[in-house]
């Protein structure tokens, strides 16, 4: 079964998204179509069970931006971080992301 993640386009999206980590912690991954690296973590991030949001930051450079501006985590692609109450919690970049470990996180901030 293909895993749908939620497409985050632009900013008001995104701020849906963080008004939604003060209800529950949330999972944003970045995404860049033309890194072989971010394709074995778009791999990974399909295994997770929970809601994934997706920036591909080809599509939506200025999202991606806004990320870091407002988490103030440096901006890596690929990249997965947990939103909680508007804040980053947790974050991994590059062949750090993997699912099972994603999965953990989420569960120790809900």
């Amino acid at each position: 079964m293909k895993k749908d993640f939620i497409d985050i386009n632009d900013t008001k999206a995104l701020e849906e998204l963080i008004a939604r980590s003060h209800d529950e912690p949330v999972i944003l991954f970045k995404h860049s179509t033309a890194c072989p690296i971010s394709s074995a973590a778009y791999n990974e991030m399909s295994r997770v069970t929970n809601a994934v949001s997706l920036v591909v930051v080809q599509r939506a450079r200025d999202v991606s931006q806004e990320v870091a501006k407002r988490t103030g985590v440096r901006h890596e692609s690929p990249q997965t971080i947990i939103l909680r109450n508007g804040q980053a919690v947790w974050n991994r970049s590059h062949w750090s992301i993997k699912a099972e470990e994603v999965e953990t996180a989420l569960r120790q901030y809900t």
